[in-house]
């Protein structure tokens, strides 16, 4: 096990103190961070929150939980243990020991995938900063700032990389995280999710579930990477990630298991006089976040992506589970198209399909979750179901942004889909509905009446615990 040492001023397992160059630049980087976490970090203002710190790497027993201000909470620099033994699993280099250092033909992209990732972190909380002030309960307050704080730390840990590997060009790109803002007209994220509103707390759930489950697959893939210090990082953000997907699929198990109670006591569907979310407008903001995080994974085919992979960049999401060579180089791989008005499927190289690859996996796991929410309308003996939308509906991205499919897979002109997609994605009225329900409750045990309380609480602690003490 390597713990983690909170005497630091940057709390490490990765020796930082004997590298006096580096600590000198990250703790340069660190008042920085601080001064955006005050300006772009939670709104609302608190004494302390109960909050998991990561006390070590270990699979088990790794988190410390207790009562912590959230300007004082200890960000740092985690990796994983190191397997001496690792060697690269695909690519041209399948078989070669995992590299430490930065091979000087491929700086350019791992900088650039590592940049992309740390972009994406500071973006969610940015998108969250006002959610505090409409928390439907303590506990989901806590939660919100949970994943608020460990993806700061995630931000850390692609700091850390930047500086340690990638030079004065790091050292830019790590201060260029910290200027770019979400939404903004000048300086916007990189990714499209990532410039969205998260006005509401119909919205984070969804955010979680779907836009943070595309995150874990990001980085499965590149925990495969060759160069040995990212995929360690990575391994150990998925730890902290499984927490914020977590909050995302009981969030919205919560709310739909509100909305068919609200039926059932009241026989009816029109929920939203009741102070509920109707179904159809659930499924709405389904189709919106889901669509928006499809978009995150890319083109449908990209050199870029099978050069990454042929490198020994990016692999595949749970690469060494695979049952082929690894390489791909004869491979075939099958992807959605369009011909004329057609959905139909070609045959490409594998090795230029690779985000297809990934998105079909991400793909799959969000259905576990629709499955799970048609069985809380099952036993509530409601017969509704929820579904995820055609994988070309509203895509921004890749062959399907030219064309509109509806949520069934047809396509359609123009002014059909204009005259309609109020009925496809949340319209005004959907969102003031919303935006109506979302009154703050902060007395312990206490929650708002258009979700359902959590069947458990944090850490053992019941959901009458007081998880937030507000200033």
């Amino acid at each position: 096990m390597t713990t983690i040492d909170y005497s630091e001023r940057i709390p490490n397992n990765v020796d930082l103190a004997s590298d006096r160059r580096l600590q000198r630049a990250l703790e340069s980087w660190q008042p920085k961070f601080l001064d955006w976490w005050q300006e772009m970090g939670p709104a609302l203002p608190t004494q302390d929150v109960y909050l998991r710190t990561a006390v070590d790497v270990g699979r088990e027993g790794w988190a410390h939980f207790g009562h912590v201000a959230l300007p004082e909470y200890r960000w740092g620099i985690f990796l994983s243990e190191r397997n001496p033994d690792r060697t690269i699993a695909f690519g041209d280099h399948k078989g070669e020991p995992v590299w430490q250092q930065v091979p000087g033909e491929h700086r350019a992209d791992l900088q650039r995938l590592i940049v992309i990732q740390g972009d994406t972190e500071p973006a969610s909380v940015e998108q969250q900063r006002q959610l505090g002030m409409t928390a439907p309960s303590l506990y989901d307050l806590r939660n919100l700032f949970q994943v608020n704080v460990e993806e700061g730390r995630h931000l850390w840990a692609m700091v850390y990389l930047l500086h340690a590997y990638f030079g004065r060009a790091g050292r830019e790109e790590a201060e260029q995280l910290l200027m770019r803002n979400s939404g903004s007209d000048d300086a916007p994220r990189i990714l499209g999710a990532f410039n969205e509103e998260t006005p509401d707390w119909l919205s984070f759930y969804m955010f979680t579930y779907f836009t943070d489950r595309d995150g874990k697959y990001q980085l499965g893939t590149l925990k495969e990477s060759a160069f040995d210090p990212l995929s360690r990082t990575c391994e150990f953000m998925l730890k902290e990630e499984a927490h914020h997907m977590m909050v995302g699929t009981t969030g919205v198990d919560r709310v739909v298991t509100r909305t068919a109670e609200i039926m059932r006591e009241h026989d009816t569907d029109d929920v939203a006089r009741h102070g509920g979310v109707p179904l159809e407008m659930i499924q709405k903001y389904i189709n919106f976040h889901y669509s928006v995080s499809l978009d995150l994974f890319g083109g449908d085919t990209s050199t870029n992506v099978a050069n990454y992979y042929t490198a020994g960049l990016k692999g595949r999401w749970m690469e060494e589970r695979r049952s082929d060579d690894h390489q791909l180089r004869d491979a075939i791989a099958s992807i959605p198209f369009i011909e004329g008005d057609r959905l139909i499927e070609k045959e490409i190289p594998a090795l230029t399909a690779l985000n297809v690859d990934l998105r079909n996996e991400y793909i799959s796991d969000c259905s576990n979750g629709v499955k799970r929410w048609n069985a809380i309308l099952a036993d509530a003996g409601i017969d509704t179901k929820f579904s995820l939308p055609h994988v070309g509906f509203n895509r921004q991205v890749g062959t399907f942004s030219q064309h509109r499919i509806t949520p069934e897979g047809k396509v359609v002109p123009q002014e059909e889909w204009d005259a309609r997609v109020g009925d496809y994605l949340p319209n005004a009225d959907d969102k003031a509905h919303v935006a109506s329900l979302m009154q703050p409750v902060y007395e312990p045990g206490k929650i708002a009446s258009w979700v359902a309380p959590p069947r458990s609480g944090i850490n053992g602690q019941p959901f009458d615990y007081e998880y937030v003490h507000l200033a």
